[in-house]
């Protein structure tokens, strides 16, 4: 009886200690006034089957940005780092003597990496194919996609910036706008990265003294749209110091983008065009022309992971949705995939809500027990090294870039962060001093999450130095 009670006794005081946040943790934690029920916490080494550290670990958190790494995993483990896109030509009528007597028809699958230089590689390609001139109109068919997957609600109010653009089958270059900001001798110019002559620029910046600093926060911009034109005015102060600077913006819908870059390229590659623009699906007597494929998986979900692409991570859910459970592809059949995908590696999440995909969300949630268990799976799996690869490296590149940069573990994690108001969130992989890789999942959902940061790096100095 005796034996009994000591084990127990032992037990409880294991289970305390693991709960236990490291003192270095706790202390940044208190600074920022982020309470420690506020926090989630899990470290485990991928070669171990207990954890190293259990705080609030099986508490489900809004995880931001971080929920990128479950959809990423999902679909390098369902769809392999060989998976392409696929982007379709179609014609309705004939072409004879390089012109096309009917209408042009572009069919998408999802592409989340087509972007202005892959639409001008589809129509040199077309233009190769022997057509000058489409005496017609352009339509597209983007019904691999449901209808029904934008519901015309922004995530914040920023509703022009471009990461509240909404999923797409047929996206081109994210349907972003880049202006690029830079100071010259005493001038401010502000120009459009791709030029569409839809877009007008009014430019109020003026040049001011001193330090970079919220280059952000001392501008602002309005936006005026009629008639098919968008009017952007910059106005505010704009340091020297700052350099080059980029702010992007979805001005068009996603098929005014595309018809406005299509109108563009085909005009600089010698083509005539006069027609309007449709969309519909492609009709059943049309006539395939080519098709054209992306980069691999294992290639876009670097772009999703280290520079947190929202749109990419959503157009990723739902191409998710259509190969596992048919399209037209919803978010739910996207979410139903990851959870059978989950329920066939052994894991019960119960408390998993995915909206999305990206962490751009109110209601995504995930423990960090749980994500810090997929993270040890990963770690085993045959897709790991694109999975690892995929994350920012600490103090190098990525979302993480100019964190720990004077630290021992600079260059020694692969993480990736998550941040949106009353959320901040990092996880990912640590290897520490003496050789041993660990997983690592911090969650803080509370005001002062954006607070948080330092005990973060704190956590990822304390994991480091473990055994």
């Amino acid at each position: 009886m005796k034996k009994l009670a000591l084990l127990v006794s032992l037990m409880l005081l294991c289970a305390q200690v693991q709960a236990e946040l490291p003192k270095t943790v706790a202390t940044e934690l208190m600074q920022a006034d982020v309470p420690l029920n506020g926090v989630s916490v899990y470290v485990q080494a991928v070669d171990n089957q207990a954890p190293t550290l259990s705080h609030n670990a099986d508490k489900g958190m809004n995880p931001a940005s971080v929920m990128k790494m479950v959809t990423t995993n999902a679909a390098l483990d369902m769809l392999t780092p060989a998976y392409r896109w696929k982007t379709e030509l179609y014609h309705d009528g004939q072409i004879k003597d390089g012109v096309l007597h009917g209408n042009l028809i572009i069919k998408g699958y999802g592409d989340p990496s087509f972007k202005v230089q892959d639409f001008w590689r589809l129509l040199m390609s077309l233009k190769q194919a022997g057509v000058k001139k489409i005496k017609g109109d352009l339509l597209i068919d983007k019904s691999y996609f449901s209808d029904d997957i934008d519901n015309g609600i922004s995530f914040d109010d920023e509703k022009w910036r471009a990461y509240n653009a909404k999923p797409s089958a047929f996206s081109v270059n994210g349907r972003s706008t880049s202006f690029r900001f830079f100071a010259n001798d005493d001038v401010i110019s502000v120009n459009q990265e791709f030029e569409l002559p839809e877009v007008i620029v009014v430019n109020n910046m003026k040049l001011v003294e001193g330090d970079c600093g919220n280059w952000r926060g001392r501008m602002s911009y309005d936006i005026q749209t009629k008639a098919a034109k968008a009017v952007v005015s910059f106005k505010g102060a704009y340091a020297a110091d700052c350099g080059e600077r980029y702010l992007e913006l979805s001005l068009f819908d996603d098929t005014q983008y595309a018809y406005f870059t299509f109108k563009k390229l085909w005009r600089e590659l010698g083509g005539t065009f006069d027609g309007k623009l449709q969309l519909q699906p492609v009709p059943n007597t049309a006539k395939k022309l080519l098709e054209q494929v992306s980069e691999p998986l294992g290639s876009n979900v670097r772009d999703i992971n280290k520079w947190s692409n929202n749109l990419m991570a959503r157009q990723l859910l739902l191409t998710l949705g259509a190969e596992k459970m048919g399209a037209p592809a919803t978010m739910q059949k996207g979410a139903t995939a990851i959870n059978d995908w989950l329920a066939a590696s052994g894991f019960n999440f119960k408390e998993l809500v995915i909206e999305n995909g990206s962490g751009l969300s109110r209601v995504e949630r995930i423990s960090a027990e749980h994500l810090g268990r997929m993270l040890v799976r990963a770690y085993s799996s045959p897709v790991m090294p694109e999975y690892m690869a995929s994350m920012p490296i600490l103090s190098l590149d990525g979302t993480v870039k100019h964190r720990l940069q004077d630290s021992a573990a600079n260059g020694r994690a692969h993480l990736k962060t998550g941040s949106i108001n009353g959320v901040s969130s990092i996880a990912g992989y640590v290897l520490s001093a003496s050789g041993h890789r660990y997983a690592m999942v911090m969650l803080v959902n509370h005001p002062n999450a954006g607070g948080s940061r330092d005990a973060q790096d704190a956590l990822v100095e304390w994991v480091y130095h473990l055994p």
